[in-house]
């Protein structure tokens, strides 16, 4: 049987066509559902904090698997939540924007509560903040948050976990 070059061209096309049709929907059914995975999987138990007369929703980072993601791979922040990380250990904890798709602040907060450090961090960045003294908490807010609601060192948080 004969088939003019046209014809076998067109064919030819149209299946190439299909095909690359049909990997980019599995791709993107793919990179929707790993979004998905990844948003469901990063959210942590959530706490009640108070800073001055401001309520926090924070998420709770309180092992290493849970620190090392922290707000890797967000892309928001509602009003007013943020991610507390509680270490077993008090000492000088630092810490980095790597993979951390937003700019935020870190508050280096004591034993006790109080805030030592406030600092501003820029989105995927691997500058080390470090607070000037052992703490055993750290507050990630929005960045400009602590500016905005007038909380500086200083000031105690109150609702910490023990």
């Amino acid at each position: 049987m004969y088939f003019s070059p046209y014809f076998v061209r067109f064919w030819r096309l149209f299946i190439l066509i299909s095909v690359a049709l049909m990997m980019s929907y599995v791709w993107l059914k793919q990179a929707r559902a790993q979004a998905a995975w990844v948003d469901k999987a990063a959210r942590l138990p959530v706490t009640t904090l108070a800073a001055g007369m401001y309520l926090i929703k924070a998420e709770v980072a309180a092992n290493e698997a849970e620190r090392e993601q922290g707000l890797m791979f967000r892309k928001k922040l509602g009003p007013n939540e943020g991610m507390l990380f509680v270490f077993d250990q008090i000492e000088r904890h630092c810490f980095w924007m790597k993979n951390t798709k937003i700019p935020l602040a870190i508050a280096f907060i004591d034993a006790q509560g109080m805030i030592s450090d406030i600092d501003e961090m820029q989105a995927d960045s691997k500058s080390l903040h470090c607070p000037t003294q052992a703490g055993r908490y750290a507050l990630e807010m929005e960045s400009g948050w602590f500016t905005a609601k007038d909380i500086k060192p200083g000031v105690s948080i109150r609702g910490l976990p023990h």
